[in-house]
């Protein structure tokens, strides 16, 4: 019995739990909308095409470009400072402001300031509290 309370982590991949249960929660929910919508997204192309012609294609791709760069680079940059997180905090502070950024309609100093103090304070906040707080690493 006394091995139910005891908790063994591996300092190595530690920093792979989140990615791991994020990845395994998305993967379910793709899973609830393959169920739910499943003729809409196998049937026919008019769904598609209509779907393809409404987006916002700028958005969509900058979007997924960013996000493969963040992701991609948080590693190496980590690799810099090991076991202090800095790869989550100096990869994500240009992330948030740059997706801050391309989702606003009207990009002038007044509507990018807030973006930039955001860029700042989210990730460093959640940097913190993951680190000190909760005494977990972060890549």
């Amino acid at each position: 019995m006394g091995d139910l309370t005891h908790v063994t982590v591996d300092f190595s991949r530690s920093h792979l739990i989140f990615p791991e249960v994020i990845g395994s929660i998305l993967a379910v929910l793709a899973l609830a909308i393959l169920i739910r919508d499943h003729r809409r997204i196998a049937g026919c192309g008019r769904y598609w095409a209509g779907i393809l012609g409404e987006m916002d294609k700028m958005r969509f791709l900058g979007t997924l470009v960013l996000t493969l760069v963040y992701f991609w680079a948080m590693e190496p940059v980590g690799y810099q400072f090991p076991n202090l997180g800095f790869g989550f905090l100096f990869c994500s502070i240009p992330y948030v402001f740059a997706i801050g950024v391309l989702y606003l309609h009207h990009r002038t100093a007044r509507t990018v300031l807030p973006v930039a103090v955001m860029a700042l304070v989210a990730p460093t906040l959640t940097w913190w509290l993951f680190t000190d707080v909760f005494l977990l690493t972060l890549p």
